[in-house]
């Protein structure tokens, strides 16, 4: 999956410019009729709200996050619960992070840097995981190998081409207006700088100005529009120069027919046979592979320890499968590394990733029917397209049915995202849904956690739902170990809040639904009501 950019407000609003310049003796389920008369959260939200809305509650803070604190306060306390091992089906990790280093799974049986299997496990040195992609990073997607390798029908190979003039049009398009627009910004930032004689300025300040020329109009005016998107203008240059990078990346390496990200890698990744590859450091390799170390901080950060953010489950080991590029996923890396998970005692495994079209589908289809023979969980990310999954023209791999039929397993769930705000914006603009592919949603947006050199940021996506999923999947597993994967995924689909609110879909004003009708669950994951149904089920109080 290509790494995320949020382009969507901050998109358009640059194309504008371009234009113009307690008890657990019950479920206690939120009362809906309690959520719909919520008062919404209208004010900015505090830094301290902003960096942990994901673990807060609808109710007793009016931000719909999973109730993860109130879990905590009121019915875990001090109870640690038995060691629950998540794997990270994703980039590498920073495995020396201040808020992860002390969470990492670690091979016991393995000795570090002998070059030997000495498990037999069938992996040399994989001491908190194995690193499928080798030394490779940057990846086309994989309709473009298939262009290029002539992999697929003459039916499939047309729907690829036709997709990839099209895209890489658009990415051309963006390139070229985010270069117009950041010149126009730097341009209009040094002007007002220097006539303020300041190296720093506010959005009063230059409100104050009075333009003497059609110059300065024109640069309060950019400046201007740039303050409704971000605080200070400094934040919107680093974010211009992202979307930069993002689309100078897309025509480089993602869309570009004749790149080969492979090469380095030295296998086969087409022939299932092709095994030995790889090797056993699933460490991230360059400043910018940060998206694994953020969903790993999600699932698992050190909780309370004065730094970053808290992780969702507090008795986890975080094993690193490096399988995800910065573009398209192969699917015999996905394949394996859920194999590899799964033989190495993973409880639950997080796959914060996604294409449109898989040429070898069955193998993941097949590891992901191992993975429940062995009674382990698959959390998934719905995707970032704003689409509905239900839709046959809207493919999201892997998935656990095929042609919106029966599912093919019972340990799979799928996550879309939500935003911090209550009522009819609740469903992230860029989230993913569908009755049939989308299981529930979770907190997405925005959401605080680890970055590589132990630094902190906020990302968006759906990839930062799945994790909070799967952090609570593991919450339940360690507090009540006799539960299975299909009762795991069961209580969280039927413990989330049922929202009767309508919302968005796609950030389409004009097309909006029910949760019920864009989910299968028709709710939001909640910790606190996962737990007490947890502790029901594994009592037998409660059948499912």
């Amino acid at each position: 999956m290509k790494r995320t950019f949020s382009k969507s407000v901050f998109f358009f609003a640059m194309t504008t410019l371009m234009l113009s310049c307690g008890s657990t003796g019950g479920l206690i389920l939120t009362p809906v009729e309690n959520i719909d008369t919520t008062p919404l959260k209208i004010s900015e939200l505090t830094k301290a709200e902003k960096q942990n809305w994901g673990h807060l509650d609808l109710i007793t803070d009016t931000i719909p996050g999973m109730s993860v604190d109130k879990a905590y306060e009121d019915i875990i306390k001090n109870k640690k619960g038995s060691k629950v091992i998540v794997a990270v089906l994703d980039s590498g990790i920073d495995l020396d992070h201040e808020d992860l280093d002390g969470v990492l799974w670690t091979n016991t049986k393995e000795r570090p840097g002998n070059n030997k299997d000495d498990d037999g496990n069938g992996y040399v040195d994989d001491i908190h995981g194995y690193n499928f992609l080798g030394e490779s990073y940057n990846e086309q997607l994989e309709y473009v190998r298939m262009l290029r390798l002539n992999i697929g029908d003459q039916a499939t190979l047309a729907k690829a081409k036709a997709k990839l003039d099209k895209e890489y049009n658009e990415a051309l398009q963006n390139k070229q207006q985010y270069e117009q627009i950041l010149q126009a910004v730097k341009g209009a930032d040094t002007a007002v700088k220097k006539h303020l004689g300041k190296t720093t300025y506010t959005k009063a300040e230059v409100n104050a100005i009075k333009a003497a020329d059609e110059a300065m109009q024109r640069n309060k005016a950019i400046l201007a529009q740039m303050f409704t998107i971000k605080e200070t203008i400094p934040e919107v240059l680093e974010e211009l120069g992202d979307g930069l990078k993002y689309f100078t990346e897309q025509l480089n390496y993602n869309l570009n027919k004749d790149f080969d990200g492979r090469k380095v890698v030295g296998d086969d990744p087409y022939n299932w046979n092709d095994t030995n590859y790889g090797n056993g450091n699933p460490d991230s390799r360059v400043a910018d592979e940060s998206h694994g170390t953020h969903v790993a901080g999600i699932i698992a950060a050190e909780r309370n320890n004065g730094k970053g953010a808290n992780g969702v489950a507090n008795n986890v080991a975080i094993m690193s499968i490096r399988a995800v590029p910065n573009g398209d996923e192969y699917d015999k890396d996905i394949a394996l590394g859920i194999r590899y998970a799964v033989d190495n005692g993973a409880k639950v495994i997080n796959g914060s990733f996604g294409k449109s079209f898989s040429p070898n589908a069955q193998w993941v289809y097949d590891a992901i029917k191992y993975a429940a023979d062995k009674d382990v969980l698959f959390v998934h990310a719905a995707g970032n397209d704003g689409a509905d999954l239900d839709d046959p023209s809207n493919p999201n791999y892997p998935n656990d049915q095929v042609n919106n039929g029966p599912e093919i397993s019972n340990n799979v769930i799928t996550v879309g995202a939500i935003d911090p705000k209550y009522g009819s914006e609740l469903l992230a603009s860029y989230s993913n849904y569908g009755k049939i592919n989308v299981d529930i949603f979770a907190p997405g947006t925005d959401i605080y956690s680890a970055y590589p050199d132990n630094t902190y940021e906020y990302s968006p996506g759906t990839s930062m739902a799945a994790p909070a999923v799967a952090g609570l999947a593991a919450l339940l597993f360690s507090q009540y170990p006799n539960l299975s994967a299909a009762q795991v995924k069961k209580i969280i689909l039927k413990s989330g809040l049922p929202i009767k609110a309508k919302v968005v879909l796609g950030g389409d004003v004009s097309k909006s639904a029910n949760l019920r009708d864009i989910s299968t669950s028709g709710k939001i994951a909640n910790a606190y009501n996962a737990l007490i149904m947890a502790s029901q089920v594994s009592k037998g109080q409660i059948q499912l």
